[in-house]
């Protein structure tokens, strides 16, 4: 069986579990091929939390959840030196950042010193402590949750902490014929108990998973596409030679580099899990929303007349052509 097929199977059994929301179960296999990180928002009881310990269950790696509240401390998070009494030395003791999947429980509610306790993780797969450095396990991966609706108590993430996630993800509410559905499954979940996973991926088969989405192949009109549409977002005001006014008002800032490579991974992800061996532009624009609504910043005039991200990269993908 191929790892495609695979995934494929993974794909479905998640869709059973996690019922309603599509997106978010593509999302988390997009973020695992890519190795990237995940930043989903939502309102409380939309299945954040049931998806990423859903893919744990199909995993050999470990997993922990970390609630984030406004009085969490950064050694709660990476860890910290204990005193031995019997040996008269201090030894690091690791925290839950160490395990293989980390869920950030409401991450805005916690504050800025600690959600930069993150950054060095999340970017450069380590942990600093005192005079030492400890290495990340190579299958790393951390999905941030935050809640739309409190304001009271949270903290926004700072563009630092933002850029270092792979995608923003934005979930709903589920269909009607979807609810009545989770409602099915949790009186059988009550009743039984919840199914053991009967697909369980290796490291070793992600790592090998990853190396085949690499090796995807990208025309060059498509690989033009995407530039063009990162490039887009950092000047909006001449697009195509013509002037477009509104979007220069309304945009601050653009994607970075990194941006530009999130894309480019994700695309390639996509294309792997519809399994085709090549992207299309279709694949650049599925994950187009995801990967830029973080990174681009908007004017406070934008923002007082209602303008979203998501507008922006809207009028982007309807104005920048493809390459042909």
């Amino acid at each position: 069986m191929s790892l495609q097929h695979t995934f494929g199977e993974l794909r479905v059994q998640l869709a059973k579990r996690i019922i309603g929301q599509e997106k978010l179960v593509d999302r988390l296999l997009i973020a695992l091929l890519a190795d990237g990180h995940l930043l989903v928002e939502g309102a409380p009881g939309l299945a954040k939390t049931t998806a990423i310990k859903a893919l744990a269950d199909h995993l050999t790696g470990d997993f922990h959840r970390i609630q984030f509240t406004p009085d969490l401390l950064p050694s709660d998070v990476t860890g910290s030196e204990i005193y031995r009494a019997e040996t008269g030395l201090f030894e690091f003791q690791r925290g839950p950042i160490f395990h293989n999947l980390v869920l950030a429980d409401e991450i805005n509610r916690a504050p800025a010193k600690v959600q930069s306790a993150l950054l060095e993780a999340m970017g450069e797969r380590q942990v600093s402590v005192g005079m030492r450095t400890f290495p990340l396990d190579r299958l790393f991966m951390v999905m941030a949750t935050q809640n739309p609706i409190e304001q009271e108590g949270t903290y926004p993430l700072p563009e630092a902490q933002l850029d270092r996630f792979l995608m923003h993800v934005v979930i709903g509410y589920p269909s009607a014929q979807a609810e009545q559905a989770i409602l099915h499954l949790a009186r059988n979940d009550y009743r039984q108990g919840q199914p053991e996973a009967d697909i369980r991926l290796t490291a070793d088969q992600v790592f090998e998973a990853r190396a085949q989405v690499a090796d995807i192949y990208m025309a060059e009109s498509v690989e033009q596409y995407l530039l063009a549409l990162v490039l887009a977002t950092r000047d909006p005001g001449t697009l195509d030679g013509t002037i477009n006014p509104e979007l220069a008002r309304w945009t601050a800032f653009g994607a970075s580099p990194r941006g530009t490579i999130a894309l480019d991974r994700c695309a390639r992800a996509i294309a792997w899990l519809s399994g085709r061996d090549y992207v299309t532009p279709d694949d650049v624009r599925a994950v187009a929303f995801d990967v830029l609504r973080h990174r681009i910043l908007l004017t406070f005039e934008a923002e007082a007349e209602g303008i979203t991200a998501d507008t922006v990269i809207q009028r982007l993908i309807e104005r920048v052509p493809v390459s042909a």
